[in-house]
């Protein structure tokens, strides 16, 4: 159990580092560990602060005509630093039941390449948060030399943002920024299941988790610093406007086993859905009733986002030092969502982690990452409803770094 305890912590944190940044719209993502601390019960805080370094070249502005003022075409940086938390609170109910309830923000993305590019009718900065509160039991039986446990449970998942961009219409005055905010809500669940043998620290969970339906999006369309603007009508004012998507469903596989004494290995696959995410449209309220679609009469705006799957896999190795240290390292390979259109390439990822016990009630875990964003290029696209995308600005980028860290503490009894 000392092994299993002490090992595992490292592995944790330094997976946790490894792939803070991954395609989509991903942070922190789903993560259940905590409910398999053997304490009775178990406080866990962590926080993970990810440093991209994309940067954009070759932008060309392709539809001249669109009032786009001159600006940078080569070096411009398009990411910006975030910081992921969770909080976790597992309670073990006799020797069968555990449950935890934990906070997190598995979702997100943050691009400010800012108004001064040759994009920034495409872009001028977009930021999209999440708040996720979820709770998970599970019920453990004898199993052979170890123990089955299935597990499931509900999560509510809120998120927000706003995005802006140069905007132009060629009949008014000329051009100006225009913003778009934000915000909706929705409930998904999660089943699972998982077979554990403690003696030799093994444990391999197979666990998803739903789509999250965000039925009601509602927010504003600003256009009121559109010069002269008049017509037509969501122009030269503020528009309450209404739109709908999910969230992606995940799942994945996490194994670990012990290899030798005070060795440890680990991996884990995981499957998330990006590809339900492609044209999210948005409509006027006074239009409701009407449906709202990428190519219907009532949009007035949309977020374009044209994902493809994703795929993580990760694998590590872990090292118990002393009874009161140990220490991991991982590799972790994200398979990238862009297809032609964005800068979401395939990364590479390397980490590593330590963890501290000083006595058994308390863990202390440190870990850094530094990884590889490829490179590509972004283009027009044609899109699954026959529009075409991308087709205002086109860029290449090159093999960028990205780089995180890692703290967490746990406390239990």
């Amino acid at each position: 159990m000392r092994l299993v305890r002490t090992v595992s912590a490292a592995l944790m944190v330094s997976a946790s580092a490894s792939i803070a940044y991954a395609g989509g719209l991903e942070r922190g993502g789903y993560n259940v560990d905590l409910l398999f601390d053997p304490a009775p019960f178990a406080f866990e805080a962590t926080g993970t602060y990810v440093m991209p370094q994309r940067k954009l070249d070759n932008v060309v502005d392709t539809n001249p005509l669109d009032g786009t003022p001159a600006g940078p075409s080569q070096g411009v940086k398009d990411t910006e630093s975030y910081f992921s938390p969770r909080l976790g609170v597992k309670v073990g109910i006799g020797e069968q039941i555990d449950c935890m309830v934990d906070y997190s923000q598995p979702w997100g993305v943050h691009t400010n390449p800012g108004a001064n590019w040759a994009g920034a009718n495409h872009n001028i900065e977009t930021k999209v948060d999440s708040h996720n509160f979820g709770g998970t039991c599970s019920y453990k039986m004898q199993a052979g030399k170890g123990q089955f446990r299935v597990l499931g449970g509900v999560f509510y998942q809120k998120l927000e943002g706003f995005k802006e961009r140069q905007v132009f219409f060629p009949t008014l005055a000329g051009n100006g920024i225009g913003r778009l905010d934000l915000e909706g809500s929705g409930v998904g669940w999660r089943v699972g299941a998982a077979y554990e043998i403690p003696e030799i620290a093994f444990r391999a969970s197979l666990v998803y988790n739903s789509r999250v339906k965000l039925d009601d999006i509602t927010g504003t369309l600003d256009l009121s610093r559109i010069p002269g603007a008049v017509s037509p009508p969501v122009t030269g004012r503020i528009t309450p406007v209404f739109g709908a998507t999910e969230m992606p469903e995940t799942v994945e596989l996490k194994v670990q086993s012990g290899i030798a004494p005070g060795w440890l290995a680990f991996g884990s696959v995981k499957w998330v859905n990006w590809s339900i995410l492609q044209s999210i449209p948005f409509c006027p309220e006074a239009t409701r009733g009407i449906a709202c679609t990428t190519t219907g009469p009532t949009r007035a705006t949309s977020l374009d986002l044209l994902y493809r799957d994703g795929w993580t896999v990760s694998g590590g190795i872990g090292h118990k030092i002393n009874e009161q240290w140990s220490a991991a390292a991982s590799l972790t390979w994200d398979r990238g969502t862009s297809q032609g259109f964005g800068h979401q390439a395939d990364s590479w990822t390397l980490g590593g982690g330590v963890a501290y016990t000083p006595n058994e009630n308390v863990e202390m875990r440190l870990s850094g990452a530094l990884g590889i964003l490829t490179s590509g290029e972004s283009g027009a696209i044609v899109g699954d409803d026959g529009r075409v995308y991308g087709n205002d600005i086109s860029y290449t980028f090159d093999n960028d770094l990205v780089g995180a860290l890692s703290a967490s503490m746990k406390v239990k009894w």
